[in-house]
């Protein structure tokens, strides 16, 4: 059965489920395969590795911090680009290599870890944006952790070898409806990101086909569905169209990109307030860093306590006093998905559920707690998108005039500005699907992408 075909079956297939509250925002939401990122990002060269958040920019040749070098490193070790880490390293600090932001390129990654080419991808899709998160490889120590013990790049590959013979048949078969596992999880307690328990048993529950021996190794790693979270949260904020594109830190600047714009929104990353583990009590925290933030902007983790009444009282000595109603009070009419402009309106920042991790690098993870940005950051009004004409992607005013050519259409400017703005919008949709390499069957006519004219 054709891919799309069995999408729409698992879409529909979920119609029906009961939804509570920010599930509604992923309704159609459909994990379906495990890539790797060569295959999720073709355009891309090997020598790009991906971060979370903002780009550094600011570093002017610096290194990145600590715990994202030693995933930078890991990395390149993965990928049989250096032999150890003396090498990795010198790879980075000659700019042999380059970091970019994950989401700018439809890839979602949980705090340090840096995503390089061979590495799995979770692929999800809701509605027809895609969008991808890296598989994660275990409880610490972990390269989303910053880690550099080699362990982590054994269980990986291990991780890798074992999704891939035992996972993607199955959802490349029945896709997961991700927004009906996201409901019962609020239900049973979780809210979809510093508790996973729930959903990630709604998870091996979906998958019946699993053999006893990978469901009870699924059920064994609590947090496996937060990739698909973080990935099905990206595509919803991708198919937006308007709004928040992305979200994320990077451990030293926190930032949002809008829809329209190729530039981030920043502001410095204050380390996270939370819990220290209790061999982890000295150690300075590393700024908010990591993609995992798109699952709060889109209703779920912070934004979701009230849905997690154990966490509520695990964390009522750190949290706001209205952490139970501040989703409610930020987030829009469509199902649960931060407004900016109640933001604005309010000065009530999201809440953004985040580990704290050691700032040098040695101890990885050290406490969980949660994150609030500047109100500010989503509220002055040169952040707002622009759809006139100068802000088309190359290549797009010459394509829409020429289409309206073709048709005998005869426009004055006002007409085309408008115009332009609608294809913008359609043009934002997209980019979100338009790198995806489908199947020879599934694109049998030459695809025209104007953004990526030359």
């Amino acid at each position: 059965m054709p891919i799309n075909a069995l999408l729409a079956a698992a879409a529909a297939a979920s119609a029906s489920a009961p939804r509570q509250g920010p599930a509604r925002a992923f309704a159609g939401a459909c994990w379906f395969d495990i890539v790797p990122r060569r295959a999720a990002c073709p355009a891309l060269p090997d020598t790009v590795l991906l971060h979370a958040g903002p780009p550094y920019a600011a570093l002017s040749g610096a290194l990145p911090p600590a715990p994202v070098l030693h995933a930078a490193m890991q990395a390149l070790q993965f990928e049989g680009m250096a032999a150890d880490d003396a090498q990795a390293r010198h790879l980075i600090e000659r700019g042999a290599v380059t970091l970019q932001p994950a989401q700018d390129h439809g890839v979602a990654t949980p705090l340090a870890q840096v995503v390089s080419a061979s590495m799995p991808l979770a692929a999800v899709r809701c509605g027809a944006a895609l969008a991808y998160a890296p598989l994660v490889e275990g409880p610490a120590p972990a390269l989303r952790f910053g880690a550099l013990d080699p362990a982590c790049r054994e269980r990986l590959a291990a991780m890798a070898a074992w999704a891939q013979t035992a996972l993607a048949p199955l959802v490349r078969g029945r896709p997961v409806a991700l927004d009906a596992l996201i409901a019962e999880a609020l239900a049973r307690g979780d809210e979809c990101h510093a508790r996973t328990g729930a959903a990630n048993e709604e998870l091996a529950a979906a998958l019946p086909d699993l053999s006893p021996e990978d469901a009870a190794r699924l059920r064994a790693l609590p947090a496996f569905v937060l990739p698909l979270l973080m990935a099905a949260a990206a595509a919803v904020l991708r198919g937006a169209g308007t709004g928040v594109a992305a979200i994320g830190g990077n451990g030293i600047d926190f930032g949002i990109r809008w829809h329209g714009e190729r530039g981030w929104r920043r502001v410095p990353a204050q380390a996270p307030t939370g819990l220290r583990l209790p061999a982890a009590q000295a150690q300075a925290v590393l700024g908010a860093i990591g993609d995992s933030a798109v699952i709060d902007y889109c209703g779920l983790g912070g934004q979701a306590l009230a849905a997690a009444p154990q966490l509520l009282a695990d964390w009522a000595a750190i949290l706001p006093a209205d952490a139970r109603a501040r989703g409610p009070a930020i987030s829009g009419a469509d199902g649960g998905i931060v407004d900016a402009a109640r933001v604005a309106g309010t000065g009530l920042a999201p809440i953004i559920n985040l580990a704290l991790l050691d700032r040098d690098g040695r101890d990885g993870l050290v406490g969980r707690g949660f994150y609030e940005a500047p109100p500010a950051l989503f509220s002055s009004p040169s952040t707002v998108p622009s759809s006139a004409p100068r802000a088309a992607a190359p290549g797009t005013q010459a394509y829409v005039r020429a289409a309206l050519a073709l048709q005998g259409y005869a426009v004055d400017e006002p007409q085309f500005a408008r115009i332009l703005a609608q294809f913008g919008a359609i043009e934002s949709i997209a980019r979100a699907v338009a790198d995806y390499p489908l199947e020879a069957g599934d694109e049998a006519l030459p695809v025209f992408r104007p953004w990526n004219t030359q």
